[in-house]
């Protein structure tokens, strides 16, 4: 199974983006601490997780603490070592993909029906992603996890800091 981990950090002097090593890493404790590592001096990290361009999991770290957790498809933790890593911990479904209104612009399609968002669909709010945009993003035919995340890291402020990364 194919991983990208990307953590990106927003510090005092701007974003800063880091490739993370999943595969040696045995709990959620063991995720966080490396997210933690990545910016020791961050407000904010956040980890974008994409498998086998299928699956995007987004972890959210404020100030080192609180770990809230979205993916794009319950399937992860199932299909995945890393996934039941990440994901082993939620229980809460995100908001259903049924129950999301028509995209804001006609151009974009409709969710895809079958995939089961799971974990905190509000995580990025804050940062002017709204959760049914993320869902929408997820559920979009065609996007791949790399899309998604490319989309969320211009919204946010750190998609030059994300594009260096994939580029090295």
């Amino acid at each position: 199974m194919s991983i990208f981990a990307a953590a990106v950090a927003r510090g005092k002097n701007g974003w800063t983006a880091s490739e993370l090593d999943l595969s040696g890493l045995a709990d959620i404790d063991e995720v966080v601490d490396a997210l933690r590592d990545a910016e020791p001096d961050s407000d904010l990290a956040l980890l974008f997780v994409e498998s086998d361009d299928e699956y995007l999991a987004i972890l959210r770290l404020d100030e080192g603490e609180d770990l809230r957790v979205f993916a794009s498809d319950s399937a992860f933790a199932e299909e995945s070592r890393i996934g039941s890593v990440l994901l082993g911990e939620v229980e809460t479904p995100a908001l259903g993909l049924d129950d999301l209104a028509a995209p804001d612009d006609e151009d974009s399609p409709a969710p895809e029906p079958d995939a089961d968002p799971i974990g905190d669909a509000e995580l990025l709010n804050d940062l002017g992603v709204p959760s049914q945009r993320l869902l929408t993003l997820c559920g979009m035919e065609g996007m791949l996890p790399s899309d998604v995340t490319a989309e969320i890291c211009q919204r946010i402020g750190c998609g030059d800091e994300m594009e260096e990364l994939r580029e090295a």
